[in-house]
């Protein structure tokens, strides 16, 4: 095949798309499937049951699909998914996942995923992520969608980060974070909404104001949590065009296990 170099070690029994292109020294194993127009760069080593969609970039030098990094793990035929159109850039390490957990590590669509990220076994991320350099989750962990992790973020295992949440440079994050919500700190605690990022993303300014008075009734009015919700619920009512920003506010902090960040 043209497109494959040939220095690239390409095992028998994987199934790529003929318009999949291999790099110099990519070693991709059996149980690999590649589809349509991804770009698997130099020395990209692609191994278990991997499942790769089309038109994803993966730069030089990463590890994609190793085993979980779990000492219970115990050979069982666990799976990483990954989307369409996403950009994975060098020197990453994605894991599959265990049977302790869903069994797959899975990531969706037009994520861009920076230098040195690592995702560890059970990670279920969605789509339109930026996760920034040397960003690390361990086992278990669920971002949501258009999530952005700033550099050296690290996220502690089971933790959960809402769709539109944004974390600062450093941050360590412990507990949930609900979604719209920017976190920063060691540990980090709450520092005020996404505003820009729900800007770009279309939200209208009225949506925005209502998202940071929910804000408010979270973390500044002095509420328990329990009043804090309540006081959502009464805002869904009175807000219909911010209506369901606010019921996945609230459904998501009522499903914390961890408890959010405070």
């Amino acid at each position: 095949m043209s497109n494959i170099h040939p220095t690239a070690v390409i095992h028998a029994g994987a199934q790529l798309d003929s318009t999949v292109q291999v790099g110099p020294y990519a070693v991709i194993g059996p149980n690999v499937r590649i589809d349509a127009g991804t770009r698997i760069g130099p020395h990209v080593v692609i191994e278990g049951h991997t499942t790769i969609g089309r038109d994803n970039v993966f730069f030089q030098f990463g590890s994609i699909g190793a085993a979980p990094q779990d000492k219970k793990y115990a050979d069982e035929p666990t799976t990483l998914e990954i989307g369409d159109r996403n950009t994975i850039r060098e020197f990453v390490t994605f894991n599959r996942g265990t049977v302790q957990d869903a069994g797959a590590t899975r990531m969706g669509n037009d994520n861009w995923i920076m230098a040195y990220v690592h995702l560890a076994h059970d990670c279920q991320l969605g789509s339109n992520i930026i996760l920034a350099n040397n960003a690390t989750l361990a086992g278990h962990v669920h971002l949501g969608d258009w999530v952005f992790l700033g550099g050296f973020t690290s996220v502690h295992q089971f933790c959960r980060i809402g769709a539109h949440a944004m974390t600062a440079f450093t941050a360590a994050v412990s507990q949930d974070v609900p979604p719209f919500v920017t976190a920063a700190g060691n540990r980090a605690v709450p520092a005020g909404i996404n505003s820009e990022g729900l800007k770009r993303r279309g939200f209208s300014s009225e949506q925005i104001m209502v998202i940071k008075r929910a804000y408010k009734a979270i973390y500044r009015s002095g509420l328990s949590q329990d009043e804090a919700k309540q006081q959502l619920a009464q805002m869904e009512a009175q807000t219909p065009d911010s209506a369901e920003h606010l019921r996945v506010l609230r459904e998501f902090i009522e499903a914390s296990a961890r408890g959010i960040i405070r």
